[in-house]
């Protein structure tokens, strides 16, 4: 038995929709039921001795372990994980055989740390705008309520009384959230492109930046409840589109309590083994919870073509869209949980289906992107974002125009191709099976000549996971292999450790051993592998590292040729 993790967990989360404190403990089948039962045991005395009485617990039985919380004031976050530490601890002891620790010093300790922590004035002026059915955001610094353009934000140290607000310049703005396994990125942009295209500012959060409009606010991964924040207090936004990954859903919860819809993308399998997540179902009900925020009003936007999703959008309150690439399969998944309205590729077209009738919105042949038609994954990508649009209140003509205006090189390291002395490259993010499989349409229609793969993968995965990503890859029949190292992701792993595991495994399926090379840096493997290509080629290049840098190395050698 090990405890994995002790956090908070601010927003809707894996445990409850209120604020609270969870660990996460790794532990033999026949340890949890033992275990469960003496935390529920400690966690209740010393419960009792902060004051926090009415406290609901909440367990999660996960594949080799399980996760132990409680619902916590939103002002006292981080003394309730050390309450749930010492219970944590105190429960072990009775396991250990061991009897029960005095629960009275660690309680007078424990509350003068709670009392340290909480803030009377958060707590009052939260309630007031609750009272008022108004969001509000807060964080170690901050507090703020309403969203973007009708909202105010305080520091936490200098909050005004209820009756000092201007209640009535606080609102809401319109909140898309975008989640899946693949596509998240791709469909952020698109709508916030279709946004913009309607003449209104758009806030924007994802794995790479956060953004208003064209002012870049930050580059990195900001597809957690940081980046909501951010978006959702900035006074220029009008509306909100925020990518929402796996793992700010699992560490702390969605970034926002309120949204008009979310987009599911796809369930497929990335990141298994944290945070007990080990399977697909698994994956899928984390995924799933970005449907929490949208109540009953909301309106999920969820691929028909994925059986888990279709599934779990029987027991769904709010309105439900689906979109496909087969016109047949929204129909069908909507004879098992309903729907508002269709979006499907029919004739080429994007088309959205509605009270029986059709919309055609845009071309497919016209659309960027989908590198006239061969990103059949971007088609997808493309009818998620239309479906998103249409729910926070964007027009079609808004939505058409984006999609057929939106150049590739607007969606930088998500399937941009570049004729390089006429060669062609093919930049992605692809980083799982799953994502490499989608990019095969692309690699027959362009790979008529030689084919050079660039692959490499981050440390944190298994070495099966690893294994398997290079068979998808291997689906691409490449002609040379250049692996990479990916030192900011070796996550412990030795240098040399990962390329190995996959040198491996294309050698099991069939390469050539003299047809693989070694380089050491991301970029470097790009260049080597434009080298080795003759024009008529496809570069296959798979970044991850330092993707803005890729994209800029080949569009200046694209340029120069």
């Amino acid at each position: 038995m090990e405890l994995l993790d002790s956090r908070r967990l601010t927003g809707p989360n894996v445990l409850t929709d209120a604020p609270a404190a969870i660990i996460d403990v790794a532990a033999g089948g026949d340890e949890i039921e033992p275990l469960i039962e003496a935390w529920r045991e400690q966690v209740r005395r010393i419960l009792d001795a902060v004051g926090w009485t009415g406290a609901k617990l909440h367990e999660r039985r996960v594949a080799g372990g399980v996760s132990l919380g409680f619902e916590a004031p939103e002002d006292a976050l981080y003394a309730a994980t050390d309450v749930n530490d010492w219970a944590y601890d105190a429960a072990r002891r009775v396991l250990d055989g061991e009897r029960s620790p005095p629960v009275a010093e660690a309680g007078r300790a424990l509350t003068d740390t709670i009392a340290r922590e909480s803030n009377a004035r958060l707590v009052a002026l939260a309630a007031a705008a609750r009272e008022r059915e108004l969001p509000v955001l807060m964080d170690d610094d901050a507090l703020s309520v309403g969203y973007g353009c009708r909202s105010r934000t305080w520091p936490v140290d200098d909050l005004p009384v209820p009756d000092r607000v201007d209640w009535g310049a606080l609102d809401d703005i319109p909140v898309g959230l975008v989640t899946g396994t693949n596509g998240k990125t791709t469909t952020v942009r698109l709508v916030a492109a279709m946004v913009r295209q309607a003449g209104l500012h758009v806030g924007l959060s994802s794995t790479d930046q956060i953004a208003v409009d064209d002012d870049v606010l930050d580059h990195g991964d900001y597809s957690g409840p940081g980046g909501a924040r951010a978006v959702l207090r900035d006074p220029r936004v009008d509306v909100a589109v925020l990518e929402t990954a796996r793992g700010g859903l699992l560490r702390r919860g969605a970034g926002t309590t309120r949204a008009d819809a979310a987009v599911i993308t796809n369930i497929a399998a990335d990141h298994l083994d944290d945070y007990g997540v080990t399977d697909l179902e698994a994956l899928a009900d984390i995924k799933w919870l970005v449907t929490r925020p949208l109540g009953d009003n909301g309106v999920a936007i969820l691929n028909a073509e994925d059986p888990r999703l279709v599934e779990r959008a029987t027991g769904f309150g709010g309105e439900i869209a689906w979109f496909a690439l087969d016109p047949a399969a929204p129909a069908r998944a909507a004879e098992q949980a309903g729907a508002a309205c269709f979006w499907y590729v029919e004739d080429g077209w994007v088309v959205r289906e509605e009270h029986g009738e059709q919309f055609r919105i845009a071309e497919v042949a016209g659309i960027p992107v989908a590198l006239g038609g061969a990103a059949r994954h971007n088609v997808a990508n493309s009818l998620a974002a239309a479906g998103l649009a249409h729910a926070l209140g964007i027009p079609d003509s808004a939505i058409g125009v984006a999609l057929t205006a939106t150049a590739s090189s607007a969606n930088p390291g998500r399937c941009n191709l570049f004729l390089v002395s006429g060669v062609n490259v093919l930049v992605d993010f692809a980083h799982n099976p799953h994502g490499v499989t989608a990019l095969r349409p692309v690699v027959e229609h362009y790979g008529t000549g030689q084919r050079i793969l660039v692959l490499g993968q981050a440390g944190d995965r298994g070495d099966d996971t690893i294994r398997e990503l290079a068979i998808a890859a291997w689906g691409f029949r490449p002609d040379r292999i250049v692996l990479k190292e990916m030192g900011h992701y070796a996550r412990g792993r030795a240098p040399g450790e990962v390329a190995g595991i996959l040198r491996d495994a294309f050698i099991s399926a069939g390469a050539t051993p003299a047809n693989i090379t070694h380089v050491d840096e991301e970029l470097d493997a790009v260049r080597a592998a434009i080298e080795l290509a003759s024009p008529g080629d496809l570069v296959i290049a798979l970044v991850h590292e330092d993707v803005d840098a890729v994209v800029r190395l080949v569009s200046e050698l694209a340029a120069a040729s």
